[in-house]
């Protein structure tokens, strides 16, 4: 049974799962699925064609679900899809997508969002993600799981951040942002492998070693893009994490960040 605070606007049509708690004053709209244990905290709006999981926790102020900044928003009924078990923190901007794209904004399972993060319309978040505050995605970014996205760290529209590395402070990404990298700087820049976060992930001594090659052989040689990506195909081909690197090169379209 859900548990909702008097003060608080429930549309009779708004399905709420059980130990679901919306606090006081909170605005939750018909079209708006909560699932199991969810905490909703005071003064939360949650907006139609928003689907939340179980037992996430919603802060205080945050906007879930509204309509996306984009011009050629004609109100179609697009999604905000959120998984389970995510934090989002103070103040935070979820937008649901857009027609004729993707038509939604997908949010994985387990992510950390803290204060002050903007997730515009048509992005789409892996897993296990942390955002730090007031770290920002214009529309259609996709965020690889394990991702950490430093304070105030900015991603251009139809970039892709690439799972396991991290950005930097202010960090401002204009292109594609590869896996297992740190990236930093405005213009972002590459700046290593993300050791520290592999070793806490449980990654091979061996991968790692893989992995710094494969940077070397993108950033660190005289080679072009092309052939730099075959290079590192030869690397291992049974590894998956240096699969996982040069895969992500050969789909990127905008380009990856270089010095």
């Amino acid at each position: 049974m859900a548990v909702v605070h008097p003060s608080a606007l429930v549309d009779p049509a708004a399905e709420l799962g059980d130990g679901v708690e919306i606090g006081p004053y909170s605005i939750v709209e018909k079209d708006v699925v909560i699932g199991d244990n969810t905490w909703v905290g005071p003064h939360v709006v949650i907006r139609n064609h928003t689907t939340i999981g179980n037992n996430n926790r919603i802060f205080q102020f945050s906007s879930i679900g509204e309509q996306p900044q984009y011009q050629g928003y004609k109100g179609e009924a697009t999604r905000l899809i959120i998984g389970d078990r995510n934090v989002i923190r103070e103040y935070c901007t979820l937008n649901r997508g857009t027609a004729g794209h993707l038509e939604e904004t997908r949010i994985g399972n387990d992510n950390f969002i803290m204060a002050y993060v903007h997730i515009a319309h048509d992005c789409t978040l892996g897993n296990n993600i942390i955002f730090a505050n007031g770290a920002s995605l214009a529309g259609h970014v996709d965020v690889g799981d394990y991702a950490i996205m430093g304070g105030f760290s900015l991603v251009h529209q139809f970039c892709k951040v690439g799972a396991h590395c991290i950005t930097g402070i202010g960090a401002i990404c204009f292109q594609d942002v590869p896996p297992f990298i740190v990236a930093a700087g405005n213009s972002a820049q590459p700046y290593g492998i993300n050791t520290k976060g592999l070793h806490r992930r449980n990654f091979s001594e061996e991968t790692i070693a893989l992995l710094k090659r494969a940077y070397r052989l993108l950033y660190r040689t005289n080679l072009d893009f092309k052939t730099a990506i075959g290079e590192i195909e030869q690397l291992a081909p049974g590894d998956e994490a240096v699969t996982t690197f040069s895969e992500f090169l050969r789909r990127s379209e905008r380009g990856v960040i270089r010095r």
